[in-house]
């Protein structure tokens, strides 16, 4: 394949096609694949979850991800040419993978993000699935190798294996790079491209954001509140836990974090919002029932949060009065103390 650029004149410029592998590590390539899997994948997006994730077997997963259905997806990645044992690793990955359940594939997905989401709510909304939709994750398999060359026994190795019905694919990717630096990769399925439609877990995580980052990413109107926020926190004593986009705002409960709510900036796949943590609160608190149901009702009350799966959102896109910052802090704070205090059956 030859690309081209056409200049001003007319002219058409070529692309030199170039060793992806002289330029980048293989630590390159997992960071582009994993930060752009909607334009390698086209219609067929995946939300990446894990990288470097250790197996039983002391073997090392490059990345996982899901589709959109919850179907798993094993990720093999190499910069040059795929050797023989190519297919014999991600069969050995997949084995991993195919017996993990939802918690598992939950818990990788949090330690990768450094967060306390659910998988489901974060699935949900990077997916634009309706609230009512149910997704079975890890129900089902896929396996892709991608590579700068797919040895012809690696390409007829997983063809076999996909007439034996394994969902197994090959994407092959070329690196180009104009005589100006420019540079550009294009991606072509040469397997599959027909129909490309309780252990313990170790994984890499994504870099975490911090306080000066997240306000930096912020609007004037979503500064305006989660300075308030940072503020009362501080004062409160309450912990501040950050993660890859975002943080989650915790309480501490007989030792433990207890999740109040979730913030994320206008780049996270949540937008410029604040989340509830009820999740955390029913797996951790006695007596929640109440302390859920007042939270709930109170932050309703206010007008600005709506429902989000279990959970209500308040998607801040516009500048609020202080007094209504203010109040929802209030419900914030109440919720801290009688959390903090153990109390039983009494309101907020």
């Amino acid at each position: 394949m030859r690309l081209f650029t056409i200049n001003q004149k007319g002219e058409m410029l070529p692309y030199d096609e170039h060793d992806f592998k002289k330029d980048n590590c293989e630590q390159d390539l997992e960071d582009i694949l994993e930060r752009n899997p909607q334009y390698f994948f086209e219609n067929s997006n995946i939300l990446i979850i894990g990288r470097q994730i250790t197996t039983n077997l002391s073997s090392i997963i490059d990345l996982l991800g899901v589709d959109k259905k919850g179907n798993s997806i094993v990720i093999e990645l190499k910069r040059d040419n795929t050797p023989r044992d190519t297919v014999a690793q991600i069969l050995e990955y997949a084995s991993f993978v195919e017996n993990l359940d939802y918690e598992q594939i939950n818990a990788i997905f949090r330690d990768y993000y450094g967060v306390e989401n659910e998988l489901e709510e974060y699935h949900r909304e990077y997916f634009s699935n309706d609230n009512s939709e149910k997704v079975s994750f890890n129900k089902n398999t896929k396996l892709l190798i991608v590579a700068q060359n797919i040895s012809r026994e690696v390409k007829q190795t997983a063809s076999y294996l996909r007439k034996s019905g394994l969902d197994i694919y090959c994407l092959e990717f070329k690196y180009f790079k104009t005589k100006s630096g420019e540079k550009i990769i294009s991606s072509n399925f040469v397997v599959g491209e027909d129909e490309y439609k309780r252990q313990e877990v170790r994984s890499s995580s994504l870099p975490k954001v911090n306080k000066s980052g997240f306000l930096k990413d912020l609007d004037v109107d979503g500064r305006a509140v989660f300075e308030s926020l940072f503020e009362f926190a501080e004062s409160q004593d309450l912990i501040i836990v950050w993660g890859s986009k975002g943080f989650s705002l915790n309480v501490q409960y007989n030792g433990e974090n207890v999740v109040l709510l979730f913030g994320y900036p206008p780049s996270s796949v949540f937008k410029q919002s604040i989340y509830t943590g009820f999740e955390s609160i029913i797996k951790k608190v006695n007596n929640f029932h109440k302390i859920v149901s007042n939270y709930r009702s109170k932050l309703l009350s206010t007008g600005y949060f709506i429902k989000a799966g279990e959970n209500i959102k308040w998607i801040i896109n516009k500048r609020y009065p202080e007094k209504d910052v203010d109040d929802f802090i209030k419900i914030v704070r109440e919720v801290s103390e009688l959390i903090r205090k153990g109390e039983r059956g009494n309101g907020i």
